[in-house]
């Protein structure tokens, strides 16, 4: 029992990580913080599944990331860069109220009933994990986690372009003097994390029930992964990804009744002991 629950908190912490680097990345360079990052999520996952039931799972997986990244271009144009300088209640409100739009429209679209995807037939086997069977597409979600968390490891390292972000994540202004074009860095930067949203939702469909709920199920822990990552963190994130999923598992078996509470009494612990998070504020 403790097994498979360990195991499922990896899986959850490997989604935690793919939704909470594109929460990240967006605040790293806009210094946004994004109440509607869950409605994408979930948004994501609903056009994954429309398109998967019209062709296949494969198909979605492609199509969905690159959808919402075009979405994402569009959000940084015309709200994201407008809430840079404004009043913290300003983007809140916004946000909040994109939040609610985004809802709205699946609601009208799909429905406000549960809706599931079910797993491509290449990864509906299990596998035998130390002696436990487990469903082979959980381990790939365990490894679309490490995928995203090593590609975004070596691209803000390595590449010209992760170099850029990294600098107009601590000073814009003086990236900015530098001749980079922060405006159109930060325009693929939250298109970059809107679409690890659409990603993270189309991953999670066949293990997760699609609903209007999902959202505000998942962006509560992507807070509290942020928070106590380091705000704009993607290393932090990284780690607070894993440890609450870890988190979460050990409480559902040893404290069923206060699993609920733990990733709050998890944030409170973190930020009494180091209050800027685990890595601080840099990406």
């Amino acid at each position: 029992m403790l097994t498979i629950n360990l195991f499922n908190g990896l899986v959850y912490g490997a989604l935690l990580i793919v939704m909470c680097s594109g929460l990240a990345l967006i605040y790293g360079l806009r210094r946004v913080v994004n109440f509607a990052h869950g409605s994408l999520y979930m948004l994501g996952a609903y056009l994954g599944y429309s398109i998967a039931m019209r062709s296949n799972f494969w198909v979605a997986l492609v199509a969905v990331p690159a959808i919402m990244a075009l979405l994402g271009v569009l959000l940084d144009r015309y709200g994201f860069r407008l809430l840079q300088d404004r009043e913290p209640l300003t983007v809140v409100l916004v946000t909040f109220g994109l939040l609610l739009i985004i809802e709205d429209f699946v609601q009208t679209v799909w429905g406000k009933s549960n809706l599931s995807v079910p797993a491509p037939a290449a990864l509906s086997t299990s596998i035998d994990l130390f002696g436990t069977p487990v469903p082979a597409y959980r381990l790939a979600v365990i490894a679309v986690g490490a995928g995203v968390a090593l590609g975004l490891s070596l691209w803000l390292k390595y590449s010209k372009v992760g170099l850029f972000v990294r600098a107009a994540s601590t000073d814009p202004t003086t990236t900015a003097m530098q001749g980079v074009n922060t405006d159109a860095l930060s325009a693929g930067v939250v298109g970059l994390g809107t679409a690890l949203a659409g990603l993270a939702g189309v991953v999670s469909a066949p293990f997760l029930s699609l609903s209007p709920a999902m959202s505000s199920d998942v962006i509560i822990d992507s807070f509290v992964v942020v928070v106590i990552g380091g705000l704009g963190s993607l290393s932090g994130a990284f780690a607070a990804a894993m440890v609450l999923g870890m988190v979460q598992a050990i409480g559902a078996v040893y404290l069923p009744d206060a699993a609920v509470l733990l990733p709050f009494v998890l944030m409170v612990a973190i930020l009494i002991w180091k209050p800027a998070g685990f890595a601080g504020s840099r990406t």
